[in-house]
Formats: C-alpha cells, structure tokens, sequence
C-alpha cells in the first residue's frame, strides 16, 4: 500500500515530466502532463544503466500499462529478434564504447 499512496502523491504534487528512480536500476517513473484529452499520468521508463553507471540510451523505453509491457516482453524474448541482432552486429562495422584513458591529467601544484 506505501507505494500506492507514493505514486497517488506524486501523479497529484509532481511537476509536469518530473522523474523518479525506483530501488530497480534503470527504472523510473514519470509524471506526464495533461492534455485537453486525458488527465497527468505515470508512466514507467525503462533505460537500463551501462558500465560506467551512466542511461545506455538518450531515452528509455516508456510503457504505461500492463499491455504494453506484454507486447515488449513477448518482442524481446522473440527468438527471431536474438537472430536479426546477431545478423545486424555482422553485418555493422563494430561500435566502440568511449574508452576512458587510464591516464588521468592532474597538474601537480
């Protein structure tokens, strides 16, 4: 029940595209504003922490119901889409991750 009254409280007190982390890595939730069609919602985004505890992604996923959590759970689980990204990392030159330099710059003073 304390997480139903947190998220009464904050759809009701939270700024419009407000974010909150939950205690799940790369899971938060977002207060949507309304529009002249529907009242502010929550909406859970998805975007899942790299190694350098940074989004792997300039956006996350947005899903805002049951539904549609299905629908992308069934689509990742496909086995189809294991096959078409191993294609598809074939086929692409490899993609490097910025490398941090393990020399650090620090002017001794």
């Amino acid at each position: 029940m304390e997480l139903t009254h947190t998220l009464k409280t904050f759809i009701e007190e939270g700024q419009d595209w407000e974010r909150k982390n939950t205690s799940v890595k790369g899971v938060s939730i977002i207060r949507l504003p309304a529009t002249k069609n529907r009242a502010a919602s929550l909406a859970i985004d998805i975007n899942p922490i790299g190694e350098h505890g940074l989004p792997m992604k300039k956006k996350g996923v947005m899903i805002m119901n049951a539904t549609e959590l299905a629908a992308f759970r069934a689509a990742f689980t496909n086995e189809k889409v294991d096959g078409l990204i191993k294609a598809l990392e074939e086929v692409l030159p490899e993609r490097k991750a910025a490398a941090k330099s393990s020399k650090t710059d620090v002017v001794q003073i």
